[in-house]
């Protein structure tokens, strides 16, 4: 972004404080609504990855009034193709792309959305900060620890904004359920729990492989990940479930669960973790990634217990996700749709349920988009150093889980004290991929 453009988002950007972020969007209302900036007044975005929650995150940025979307990329021309068409509807011009690189080297993209599969994330994030793009990149992160630091460094190197979206951490409620927890009113805690009972994501059976459909480059979609065949179980929303790609649900819902455990504790990084699952639901089915599993992360002082499940939604305190912070007084409960307090007999009264109010991601983007403004990067929400941490402790516990062992965790030189998990720390690239050097 030039200089010119970036002085006049400054001074427009007190203009747009009280405009509303409504949990829909009209397309058409939207167009007509940035047609009041000129095109100096602008921000504009590129998405890459445009399925899923990459769709989400461009319809929600979309709201902000001096942003407008001018660009899309995917490997499945047929969703590329489908958003362009949605877009058209509206009078929103885009120019698509089947390969991000293309549309990084556009030169009036400021900002790039990256919705793609985990493992491109790396990748995708470090060339859109060099070149000169602000990135809003789903989480987690990156799909390996040395994925995560090398983000890091790239961020440091070319000072971009990077947000991740971890967007419970743009959810006033709970923000508010942090700062109670800060009183002390609990009381010493003692365990911290964080689960995900996720009903609805059911398991898959197995399917032949076969040739991908017309339309899909899927050289491009496998990218650095290991050189197979085309099936359509390991494709769009599965692909969570291999292991090439992503890494289930410890870091498909860990990262939002396990960064509000470790926000609420200000923790660093465990002592040990030493995790236990399988594929206890679909013993026989396709998917790589535990559909049960815990984990026990042994911090100073006190434990953190993770807990996940594939196809069921009895969680803990009947709710299929939250995060449970566990005192001498009372436990407070904590999930995307409020937070409450439990007594414990006699020693604190219960505090009922405190609703969310707001739309965490809308509010998410926006905070984004105001540091791509004003350059101020601590006042990032979820900046990359925070997403790479949660990633980082997250993966530890799939790492115990694949070794089959409890691990240790040696903070100071950033690896595990045992070679068998240290194998696991990096994500090994194919097809002539490599991350980049920093």
């Amino acid at each position: 972004m030039n200089n010119d453009r970036r002085s006049f988002l400054k001074k427009s950007s007190l203009a747009l404080t009280g405009f509303g972020l409504s949990a829909a969007i009209n397309w058409e209302a939207m167009a007509a609504e940035k047609k009041k900036f000129s095109a100096n007044g602008k921000i504009n975005v590129g998405v890459i990855g445009v399925n899923g929650m990459g769709w989400s995150d461009a319809t929600s940025i979309s709201k902000i009034p001096d942003v407008q979307i001018v660009a899309l990329c995917d490997v499945d021309e047929n969703v590329l193709n489908f958003r362009k068409y949605e877009l058209a509807k509206a009078g929103i011009k885009t120019t698509t792309y089947i390969d991000y690189r293309k549309l990084l080297e556009n030169k009036d993209i400021d900002v790039v959305i990256i919705g793609t599969p985990d493992h491109w994330h790396c990748l995708q994030m470090i060339e859109a900060c060099e070149a000169g793009k602000d990135v809003y990149v789903e989480k987690p992160c990156g799909n390996s620890i040395t994925e995560c630091n090398a983000m890091v460094a790239a961020q440091q190197k070319y000072n971009k904004a990077v947000q991740v979206g971890q967007w419970q951490r743009s959810q006033p409620h709970m923000v508010d359920a942090l700062n109670y927890l800060k009183t002390g009113k609990l009381g010493r805690i003692r365990e911290v729990k964080a689960w995900a009972f996720q009903g609805w994501m059911k398991n898959i059976e197995p399917k032949p492989d076969g040739p991908a459909p017309d339309g899909v480059h899927y050289d491009m979609w496998l990218g650095p990940a290991t050189k197979r065949a085309f099936n359509p179980n390991r494709f769009h929303f599965n692909f969570r479930w291999f292991w090439d790609y992503a890494g289930g649900l410890m870091t498909d819902w860990g990262v939002h669960l396990i960064d509000y455990t470790l926000l609420g504790m200000d923790a660093t990084f465990p002592k040990s973790v030493i995790a236990s699952g399988g594929k206890f639901a679909n013993p026989n089915g396709p998917e790589e990634t535990p559909d049960t599993l815990a984990a026990i992360y042994e911090f100073e002082g006190y434990n953190m217990i993770w807990e996940h499940a594939q196809g069921i939604s009895n969680g803990n305190y009947g709710r299929n996700h939250g995060m449970a912070y566990i005192g001498n007084n009372g436990t407070l409960v904590l999930d995307r749709g409020g937070w409450e307090v439990i007594g414990d007999e006699k020693r604190m009264e219960n505090l009922p349920l405190q609703k969310n109010v707001g739309s965490g991601i809308d509010l998410h983007t926006q905070n984004f988009i105001d540091v791509v403004k004003s350059r101020k990067m601590s006042d990032l929400h979820c900046s990359i150093q925070e997403g790479a941490h949660v990633a980082t402790v997250c993966q530890m516990g799939n790492i115990s889980y694949k070794t089959g062992n409890k691990v240790t965790w040696n903070i100071s030189q950033g690896k595990f004290n045992e070679d068998k998990a240290n194998a696991y720390l990096a994500a090994k690239y194919n097809n002539g991929y490599s991350i980049p050097k920093i």
